[in-house]
């Protein structure tokens, strides 16, 4: 069995935005060792799950458990991500934090 990419993890949260937005959600919060159970039950990939998990933060989302290492690769990642505005112009979280 392949270990799964950061696309393949990008689109599975990509996914789950979306239907929480169809549910008219304000937010979903994803944990990385939860969301890597989830897809890869039992395989050690914490990497790209994470990397996917960071890079679709968008301005206004925001950490619930951000790890303590400078990487946040760790499975106690945990995110809120807002879904009430998946607009595709929204700025990219590192955008607005680095500046």
């Amino acid at each position: 069995m392949e270990k799964w990419t950061q696309d393949q993890y990008a689109a599975k949260i990509q996914e789950m935005k979306q239907e929480a937005h169809d549910k008219m959600w304000l937010y979903i919060e994803l944990n990385a060792g939860e969301l890597k159970d989830e897809c890869e039950p039992g395989v050690n990939n914490i990497s790209p799950c994470c990397k996917a998990m960071l890079d679709a933060m968008l301005e206004g989302d925001g950490f619930v458990v951000e790890p303590k290492i400078r990487t946040k690769i760790a499975k106690s990642l945990t995110i809120r991500f807002y879904v009430d505005n998946l607009h595709p112009n929204r700025r990219k979280y590192k955008d607005v934090v680095n500046g």
